[in-house]
């Protein structure tokens, strides 16, 4: 697994690296002394398993980096490092794995690698578009709607972004899940993210309406009402596991 560092400081990221690879001689530590350098180096070869990143950064904000990391790269463990708790918020709307303050222990990194594990065994499907001339991969339970707009595809994600792709609505349909349904032509909908399903419009969670096709109405709220039952199902099913 590939793990890195990310501190403007050498020896505050010698000190990391020293720690990971006490608690972990095996482990692959590569180090980097700003976002953009951990930023292409995640853009090549296979993704970071964990990255241990500065907030305070000399010249950028590691929220923002982790931001865009996320979007490199998702399924990678982000555990900030820093000497304040006053983006401690910020560090968790991303779903870091953990938030150490200075200096790291191995107690930290112990508990940062079993927060990787627990993830892991929670493994989120995920779609990767083209963007003009990057590759986005996204998280589906993050998206909220797929819209067909002159010849483009955008993509609604729960965080308010926008993602203009070019490809087929067709061609991403067949990679999303069960999860989502198409209500009108050229519109999917994550029902995950319905607020409202009516008679002849659909509500979604960030406000939106989109009309559901007459002709297929019946079918449409039937799909949808069998979806709700079974995630309904499933949620009484491990409840009842869980009290055993």
């Amino acid at each position: 697994m590939r793990i890195a560092v990310c501190d403007d400081e050498a020896e505050e990221r010698e000190q990391i690296a020293r720690t990971l690879r006490e608690w972990y001689p095996l482990q692959r530590v590569e180090c980097f002394s700003d976002g953009a350098s951990l930023l292409a180096a995640a853009r090549t070869d296979q993704p970071f398993g964990m990255v241990f990143l500065d907030i305070y950064l000399q010249k950028e904000n590691g929220v923002d980096i982790a931001r865009t990391l996320r979007e490199v790269s998702p399924g990678t463990g982000i555990v900030f490092a820093t000497t304040s708790r006053e983006y401690a918020v910020d560090a968790f709307s991303l779903n870091a794995l953990h938030y150490l303050v200075k200096p790291v222990t191995a107690e930290g990194v112990a508990e940062a690698f079993h927060r990787l594990a627990q993830l892991g065994d929670r493994e989120r499907p995920v779609l990767t578009v083209t963007v003009g001339r990057d590759s986005y991969t996204v998280y589906l339970d993050d998206i909220i709607e797929m819209e067909s707009i002159r010849h483009a595809v955008e993509i609604t994600l729960a965080d308010g972004r926008v993602l203009k792709v070019w490809t087929p609505l067709a061609e991403l349909e067949g990679m999303l899940d069960e999860r989502f349904l198409k209500v009108t032509r050229g519109v999917v909908v994550n029902m995950d993210c319905i607020e409202q399903m009516g008679v002849d419009v659909c509500t979604l969670r960030n406000g939106t309406r989109q009309p559901i096709t007459r002709s297929k109405r019946t079918a449409i709220r039937a799909a949808y009402n069998d979806y709700v039952f079974a995630r309904l199902s499933r949620r009484q099913g491990l409840g009842q596991e869980g009290d055993r």
